[in-house]
């Protein structure tokens, strides 16, 4: 077995990130595997968390003294920063709204937005096998509707046998001049695989409204809405190296009514939204296109190496496990199964060898995965070092 080599240059890169994680560099025996849960968080986040905390802390648009000023400056600066570290080229025209993150985002949207838009005896496209996250707000606006008398369609998405892809050709079929709104999801989040969301828009035609989770893709690797045809992008900022209970929607503003939250505009989570740019600055920085490099050469070494375990099995494309293989490599996220043990025995034995990985089955929706399994997930603080002694342990499970 060979294992897919990386390049110095890369290490050397990488070892000076990693040095910038505090919890990842104060507990060198464990290897934290599941940053699709939760990113860490490098230093210039935690300082920014404290710098704002003991310098400027305040409640936002409330008020005329300095503090209070800043505050709103920050939460419209990172507006912002939000809008630029996605590429948007029409910032003017577009919005930001901030979150607790990719849940509350879409429900946001589904509750305050998708009402108005749909008529009755319209459809929407809702991805089943994806996180529920981006599965129950839409059968929750179904219903808000059919309260109200407008009856939709909720078709689900059709997916590839095997591969856990979308079948964009399915999909083109299927569509038609009342396919509406389609939800769908930028990198999943048990196959690993790009779900080529590009190929949704020729599928469904320029008219309508695609919703993207772009929870395991905004932080991990280049995000452009310039490339991506796309409405509304949302994420989690605790997934892309920011403090939990921050995210946020961007909204193109282009097709159907203007994105507008209902309901009273409250205190937002403002030093969630302090470490968001903060986040935003350090992925910039340190190159997002090189983060993206990095792990999915960390996932093509543990896919190489565990396709010649005959104890396991891969989720997803089994065309994309080896090495040389042409097909799209999986952007950071593995998930596998022992064929005899449990997948929380599993869990539990991986951790008694230093290794935290995600054991159940992961919040995917009715149809997806009916038997458990084992995610491991990879952000740029993992090391060559890590995987090969992972796939030494799970090697002796054999």
């Amino acid at each position: 077995m060979t294992a897919p080599a990386i390049r110095d240059d890369l290490r050397q890169w990488q070892q000076a990130l990693r040095a910038q994680f505090p919890i990842i560099t104060g507990h060198p025996e464990l290897a934290y595997l599941d940053s699709a849960a939760t990113a860490q968080k490098p230093q210039a986040v935690l300082d920014a968390a404290q710098t704002y905390l003991t310098t400027s802390n305040a409640n936002v648009a409330r008020g005329t003294y300095p503090w209070a000023n800043r505050t709103t400056e920050l939460v419209e600066r990172t507006r912002e920063r939000v809008a630029r570290f996605l590429g948007d080229p029409q910032p003017e025209r577009s919005a930001v709204h901030f979150t607790s993150g990719t849940t509350e985002g879409l429900r946001t949207i589904a509750r305050d937005w998708l009402p108005g838009f749909l008529r009755d005896g319209d459809e929407i496209v809702v991805p089943d096998a994806d996180h529920q996250a981006n599965i129950a707000p839409w059968w929750e606006a179904q219903r808000l509707l059919a309260r109200e008398g407008v009856h939709i369609r909720v078709a689900p998405m059709p997916y590839q046998s095997g591969s856990g892809d979308y079948d964009h050709r399915a999909l083109a079929e299927r569509a038609g001049p009342r396919t509406r709104f389609v939800a769908t999801t930028h990198v999943h989040h048990v196959y690993g695989g790009d779900m080529n969301v590009q190929r949704i828009r020729r599928a469904v035609g320029p008219d309508a409204v695609i919703c993207l989770d772009a929870a395991q893709s905004v932080g991990h690797l280049p995000v452009s809405v310039a490339e991506l045809d796309v409405d509304f992008v949302v994420f989690s900022g605790h997934k892309a190296l920011a403090l939990p209970g921050s995210g946020a929607v961007w909204a193109r503003q282009a097709r159907g009514p203007a994105f507008t939250p209902g309901g009273w505009s409250g205190t937002p989570n403002t030093v969630g939204i302090a470490s968001l740019e903060a986040a935003l600055d350090w992925l910039d920085a340190a190159g997002v296109e090189r983060v993206e490099r990095w792990t999915v050469a960390l996932a093509a070494r543990l896919t190489e190496g565990l396709r010649h375990l005959d104890a396991y099995e891969i989720l997803g494309c089994p065309l994309s496990l080896a090495a040389d293989s042409a097909v799209q490599r999986r952007q950071g996220i593995v998930t596998l199964r022992h064929r005899a043990i449990d997948s929380g025995d599993l869990g539990f034995i991986l951790f008694s060898h230093g290794f935290m990985v995600r054991s159940d089955n992961h919040c995917q929706g009715d149809a997806g995965e009916k038997t458990g399994s084992v995610r491991v997930s990879l952000h740029v603080y993992n090391t060559v070092e890590e995987i090969d002694r992972l796939l030494s342990v799970l090697a002796s499970l054999q």
